[in-house]
């Protein structure tokens, strides 16, 4: 991959839970450089289903610094991450552009049951010993980090291949194109076209003040502004 990377940063964070959740653990690096990872001592103790997830124990965070420190470094610009707007969240949503590869992956690869960052690394690495030893031996934010990396690269080399070289602002606004769903996400129409919604369905999320940001773009997009 070689984008300009005006502080470009792949990420991933270890957390508490989801709701709302403290960083334990943030990890992040430019492409093809190093990875940076940090522990974090939260206030409240990881949830049961986060600490299967991640494996942290709590005495493994004494004399870490609060989980409130957790920081991208102040020169960020641009931040990639696998369903990134959550790691971007318990982050304290600093003022970054995201490129979501969750997104790009459903854009790209719409073919699939899954989208999420293991059934990906399955789907363009292979279903081989070693992939199943890379997932299965790793639960740390490094190791999806290096996970997001290299799958994004193997998803524009086989879908997008005029992105591979493109500068790091063109990479976003493709991100951004493919976090426009067709289809809906979420309710009692997940699954149905954009285009094929209700006209009272639409009226009802348009009044809706937490609405999915994209999803109401595209609402805008195939239905026209809001009168």
């Amino acid at each position: 991959m070689k984008w300009g990377y005006n502080m470009l940063l792949i990420i991933d964070t270890e957390t508490t839970g989801t709701d709302p959740g403290e960083v334990i653990e943030l990890a992040y690096k430019e492409p093809s450089g190093p990875c940076t990872t940090r522990r974090y001592r939260p206030e409240k103790a990881s949830s049961w289903g986060a600490l299967a997830v991640h494996h942290i124990l709590p005495d493994e965070l004494i004399g870490c610094p609060p989980s409130t420190t957790a920081k991208l470094p102040d020169e960020t610009q641009y931040i990639i991450g696998h369903n990134v707007d959550f790691d971007w969240k318990v982050l304290g949503s600093p003022d970054v552009k995201r490129i979501c590869t969750l997104a790009i992956a459903r854009a790209l690869f719409p073919e699939l049951d899954s989208h999420k960052l293991g059934a990906m690394y399955y789907a363009l690495k292979g279903p081989t010993e070693a992939t199943r030893t890379a997932l299965r031996d790793a639960h740390t934010a490094e190791a999806d980090v290096m996970f997001c990396e290299e799958i994004l690269s193997l998803m524009l080399e086989l879908r997008a291949p005029n992105m591979q070289h493109c500068g790091v602002q063109a990479l976003w606004e493709f991100s951004e194109a493919c976090r426009i769903p067709k289809t809906m996400t979420f309710g009692k129409h997940k699954g149905l076209p954009i285009k094929q919604l209700p006209l009272s369905y639409v009226a009802w999320m348009r009044g809706q003040p937490d609405m999915d940001e994209y999803v109401m773009k595209a609402i805008a997009l195939t239905f026209g502004a809001r009168r």
